[in-house]
């Protein structure tokens, strides 16, 4: 478990981590010279488990609030100093601000320096105390006085914090680690830190670290300043890194993940909640700075639902960022204003990839709604995504943080149809089967001397934003079912037929008895001066001869007939079963052909996916096309 102090510069807060762990958090020169925390400290109280809590000791100066709002991404509990001859300062208020919109599994207040204020004094710093807790709607789960210096209320504060437990500790996610620091340890070499948001993490575990985007992998671990072998989601943890990286190529902001990661978000639609100070107003489009983790950045607010959010209001909005980010759904992030004085307001991450248009209409927004109340729930989530288009596995698993077994178990918990890596709910995989249906009848009505369409071409024409995978296996399915017709790899509807009419009938009737002589091809030029017809003529009847079955064109007007294509697709097969490839050479000495007609027989199986090559081989792909 980790706790994040907080509080005004100059109340204490390192002094007291002091006292309860026996570490001084102020690890820089700078520190030690200034008397003030700059940067994230840390300390370790051990537990009577075995364990340790960690305590982040953030700085307290307005300054370095960006620092302190590092120190507490990814934390669930904080511990408020506040000094009792000082009272309620306002980076205690900012510090209070962030710690309401965290929402936190728990807050501790301390009013330290106890032995500096009288009995009344010190009743009036923790009425003060009260007051601004109620301010913020936040309840302590213990107020307590101490002193550092004394040492009085050290003990029962120490007890208290022993006892906290984490609500969710996520370790069942993927394993995700913030970086906030990086350093090198004579005969250890990199060593980086960080908060675990996520999952598990084991020595010898290989992991992406972004940033860089390269794999390393993990030689040691110190879980909360104790060397261990294995660390999880809501501890500190120390790792020695082995791989192709050094510590200057690691800036606070990185991430070590379990896997690696889709491209960080330039945008992404958010459900955001203000302070309740009277600073915290946001307008559409108003330039921010935004905290995410050990992240800074800046961006702009698109509001969604209407132009001004007030303090203690909530909204749905989108976040251009001017730095993309790692983020992942339920990830919070701290907005301030453009001047960095004022916080005001937390965003809650719904949606990674939001559409580029129709943002703000009804329907979309009560999708994002929808989103907001579903929070952590998987199984809904999934539903509504799935409800407005299809959606990517490895997007899902990202998004939602889950491991190949959650991701699984998610997807047997709903009822949906994945194709390669795609998921889709019934109702929309009905909606595209259909759409593939009508565009096939409206391509019977505009080109009715046509048997259908390929594959491909079906995908192109009615589905081009579906993967391959999917179409196949819609088209699959519709065969299976009686509702789609497939004749020699033509696509079509059941109803719809091709022949000649009268006139292509005589003509195919010339032109015919030229094809009884089955091993031999003939040209279109040739077949037209035998029949005594214009070759344009000659040559439209061929092709539509060729989409009856009749004929095959090996290259453009070249045709053999169906019959001589089945003999040599045998023959293919053959080698294929001998020799394990068929080829120019192997399959011109079978036919007794030349090299060059062998080589347009040979590629003119492959573009009918009877045959795939190899270099210069032809491997079988499909025996039964030709049968």
């Amino acid at each position: 478990m980790i706790i994040a102090t907080a509080g005004h510069v100059d109340h204490g807060k390192t002094a007291l981590l002091h006292a309860l762990t026996g570490t001084d958090a102020d690890r820089l020169p700078e520190e030690k010279k200034r008397g003030m925390t700059i940067d994230l400290g840390y300390a370790y109280l051990p537990t009577p488990e075995g364990g340790a809590i960690g305590f982040i000791d953030v700085p307290g100066h307005e300054r370095f609030l960006s620092n302190m709002l590092a120190g507490v991404g990814g934390v669930r509990h904080a511990l408020l100093v506040i000094a009792a001859d000082d009272g309620v300062m306002p980076q205690t208020r900012e510090h209070l601000a962030i710690l309401q919109l965290l929402q936190l599994d728990s807050l501790t207040v301390a009013i330290s320096k106890s032995d500096l204020a009288g009995p009344e004094a010190l009743e009036g710093v923790m009425d003060e105390a009260r007051r601004a807790l109620a301010e913020h709607g936040l309840r302590a789960a213990a107020l307590l006085p101490v002193s550092a210096r004394s040492g009085a209320g050290v003990d029962v504060l120490r007890q208290h914090l022993l006892q906290l437990r984490d609500q969710a500790a996520g370790t069942e996610r993927r394993f995700r680690l913030a970086i906030d620091r990086a350093f090198t340890i004579g005969g250890a070499g990199l060593v980086v830190t960080g908060t675990a948001w996520g999952g598990r993490v084991n020595v010898g575990d290989a992991l992406w670290l972004s940033g860089k985007d390269v794999a390393v992998r993990v030689r040691g671990l110190h879980v909360q300043n104790q060397p261990a072998r294995q660390g999880q989601a809501g501890q500190r943890i120390a790792l020695n890194l082995v791989g192709d990286i050094d510590k200057r190529q690691i800036q606070r902001g990185d991430w070590l993940l379990e896997q690696a990661a889709p491209a960080p978000a330039a945008r992404v639609s958010v459900r955001l909640r203000l302070a309740p100070a009277a600073h915290a107003t946001l307008r559409h489009w108003q330039a921010v700075h935004l905290h995410h983790a050990a992240s800074h950045c800046t961006g702009r607010v698109a509001l969604l639902e209407r132009p001004q959010l007030h303090p203690g209001d909530e909204g749905l909005a989108e976040l251009s960022l001017d730095r993309p980010l790692l983020l992942a759904d339920g990830d919070k992030l701290i907005l301030r204003d453009a001047g960095a004085q004022h916080t005001l307001a937390c965003a809650t991450v719904l949606e990674r990839q939001p559409p580029t248009r129709g943002k703000r209409q009804d329907e979309r927004l009560a999708h994002l709604r929808a989103l907001a109340a579903a929070g952590s729930d998987n199984v809904q989530n999934l539903r509504l995504r799935l409800s407005r288009q299809a959606l990517s596995l490895p997007d899902l698993a990202w998004d939602r943080q889950l491991s190949e077994a959650g991701l699984a178990e998610l997807l047997r918990a709903a009822p949906l149809l994945t194709a390669g890596q795609h998921a889709y709910a019934p109702e929309h995989w009905a909606e595209l089967q259909g759409q593939l249906l009508e565009r096939l009848a409206a391509l019977h009505l505009q080109q009715p001397d046509q048997l259908g369409a390929s594959r491909g071409r079906a995908r192109r024409l009615a589905l081009p934003q579906e993967s391959e995978a999917a179409v196949n296996l819609m088209i699959d399915q519709l065969l299976a079912e009686g509702r789609l017709a497939n004749t020699r790899g033509w696509l079509h509807l059941p109803g719809h037929m091709l022949a000649f009419d009268a006139e292509e009938t005589a003509l195919w009737r010339r032109l015919e008895p030229a094809f009884t002589d089955q091993g031999q091809p003939h040209w279109v030029r040739d077949l037209a001066a035998a029949a005594g017809v214009e070759e344009d003529t000659a040559r439209a009847v061929l092709r539509k001869a060729a989409r009856l079955g009749h004929v095959h064109a090996v290259v453009r007007d070249r045709y053999f007939s169906s019959a001589a294509i089945r003999g040599m697709a045998a023959i293919v097969h053959s080698l294929n079963q001998d020799a394990g490839y068929a080829d120019a050479a192997n399959f011109r000495d079978q036919l007794g052909c030349g090299r060059k007609l062998a080589i347009q027989i040979l590629e003119y199986f492959d573009r009918c996916g009877f045959t795939r090559r190899l270099g210069d081989r032809h491997l079988l792909r499909e025996a039964r096309l030709f049968d």
